[in-house]
């Protein structure tokens, strides 16, 4: 059971009379209703409140079957009018910057109570203009009676926690001003499930101009205990709502928690695959090593023939003596700070580009985008599953531009902006051509699986670099940045076993959330 559903029953059972034991000493509530009347009636006399026009000594429902639930032989029913001195929508005031006289909306009444620091203001000159009958006085209820998500929203007035000498309403708020029974008593009964689940049905009005009437407001029906029984049902009700927000607390951790549950393990499953520790080592399989020099020789091969560039530097890392180094240009270095973790020895660990081709995207000109031509992909045209579509911008191709187009199997990430270091697989190409805009790094993977790699990127070791250096750099990383990437690489062989590993267990996550 929910804390609402907790606190629901509560109250449920509260305004059926059983929540606390019934005493038969106490004093009936028919005796109470006539001294309410009685008290309504020397009001009258005194000229402090007017008699209501529908005042009647007739049976406040019409036969038993209006009735919805049984209550207590001690207890009787009533409308809300019946004990009550003054039921009043506010007016619609002339608002000031400041005074000492505020005036109450609806955002100033919520369900944790009355927040006077969204309170309005009046003029002195203002107050002529209200009968003191309008003025709050304590334990008045505060009732929102009008607009679908705030209509019934209800308050207690408590005098004593507003520093302000007097108070008023506006128009969307109705004032409900009880006579000689616990206020505390009917705002827990006005606010049940059983009044508020069908209160939008009682109101009157258009869709959005729904609203509470003060004839439904005062007609409103409620089971009324003794005055004794009213205060044990207000103590027990209060005693026990410190327990169901302790609930409710816990229940919300455990709802974040659940929520947050598989994006962690997602994450504690992507480490755990880049360290070796997501499936066995085979001894048969070739080592990594082999394997980047079969990824020098392929580069070598597109250098002579001119569909890649000679990069001004090549990075060699070595381990020698439990350390390790990188050459470059024939000088070496220990690099063991930038070693995130260990790897398997059958791994080794390169820079990025040393294995794939990467290239920034192209700065198109803005005055020459247009509606047709060429699919261009911005920063804000993919997140880390797909390519968007619908608010593309498009190119004139040429031939220029082939060195800019994007393939399947390629990876793309976000060099600047909020959402820095997002990244994509592409398994889709929803055009035949589609170029790379400018801040958006592409990266080709040579004979690495592209799924692995993109693993690698989306890896929690990885997204810490990329925050690491975006946070020095105000939000960008750059393809220096990017290409001294670390990258732990296995052998082929168990990258697909990797690979394939992550894809089940990425399912079964998928199916468990559902």
């Amino acid at each position: 059971m929910k804390a609402q559903q907790l606190k629901n029953a509560i109250l449920q059972l509260a305004i059926q009379g059983k929540l606390v034991p019934q005493d038969p000493n106490d004093e009936p509530a028919s005796v109470l209703l006539e001294k309410i009347k009685q008290e309504k009636e020397k009001l009258i006399a005194e000229g402090k409140i007017k008699k209501s026009k529908k005042a009647s000594d007739n049976p406040p429902y019409l036969n038993e079957s209006e009735l919805p639930f049984e209550i207590p032989e001690s207890w009787v029913w009533v409308r809300l009018g019946d004990i009550s001195s003054y039921i009043q929508r506010g007016k619609s005031p002339q608002y000031c910057t400041k005074s000492p006289f505020p005036v109450i909306s609806q955002k100033c009444i919520q369900w944790e109570g009355l927040k006077m620091e969204y309170a309005k203001f009046i003029t002195t000159d203002s107050l002529d203009k209200y009968a003191d009958i309008r003025f709050l006085k304590n334990k008045d209820l505060l009732w929102n009676s009008t607009g679908l998500g705030t209509l019934g929203r209800i308050a207690i007035y408590f005098e004593k926690l507003n520093s302000y000498e007097l108070s008023v309403v506006d128009s969307h708020v109705t004032v409900v001003r009880l006579l000689k029974v616990v206020p505390e008593y009917i705002y827990y009964y006005l606010s049940s499930y059983y009044v508020q689940s069908v209160i939008e049905d009682k109101a009157d009005g258009s869709t959005k101009q729904k609203e509470l009437s003060l004839a439904t407001i005062s007609g409103y029906l409620l089971p009324l205990p003794p005055l004794s029984e009213q205060k044990r049902i207000v103590a027990k009700i209060e005693e026990l709502l410190p327990f169901i927000e302790q609930y409710a607390k816990k229940e919300q951790e455990l709802t974040a928690l659940h929520q947050a549950f598989p994006e962690q393990l997602k994450k504690s499953i992507l480490q755990a695959a880049i360290q070796g520790k997501l499936t066995e080592q085979n001894p048969n399989d070739e080592p990594a090593v082999e394997l980047i020099k079969r990824i020098q020789m392929e580069k070598e091969r597109l250098i002579l023939e001119k569909k890649i560039k000679k990069p001004k530097q090549h990075s060699e890392i070595i381990v020698r003596d439990n350390f390790h180094y990188e050459i470059i240009g024939g000088a070496e270095r220990c690099i063991d700070d930038e070693i995130p973790f260990e790897i398997p020895e059958s791994w080794c660990w390169v820079r990025l580009g040393e294995i794939a081709m990467t290239f920034g995207g192209y700065a198109f000109k803005s005055e020459k985008l247009m509606n047709t031509g060429t699919l261009i992909i911005r920063i804000s045209d993919f997140n880390d599953k797909e390519i968007l579509l619908g608010s593309n911008v498009r190119y004139q191709y040429e031939d220029y531009l082939e060195k800019y187009l994007l393939y399947h199997s390629d990876i793309l990430i976000a060099m600047t902006g909020g959402t820095v270091g997002k990244s994509i697989l592409v398994h889709v190409l929803p055009e035949d051509k589609i170029l790379i805009n400018q801040r958006v790094a592409c990266i080709r993977s040579l004979l690495i699986l592209p799924e692995y790699l993109d693993v690698v990127i989306k890896s929690p070791s990885t997204k810490e670099k990329i925050n690491s250096i975006k946070n020095s750099t105000n939000d960008n990383i750059s393809m220096v940045d990017i290409n001294n990437f670390m990258i732990p690489i296995p052998p082929l062989e168990e990258q697909q076993r990797i690979v394939s590993k992550i894809e089940i267990l990425f399912f079964s996550l998928e199916n468990l959330t559902k």
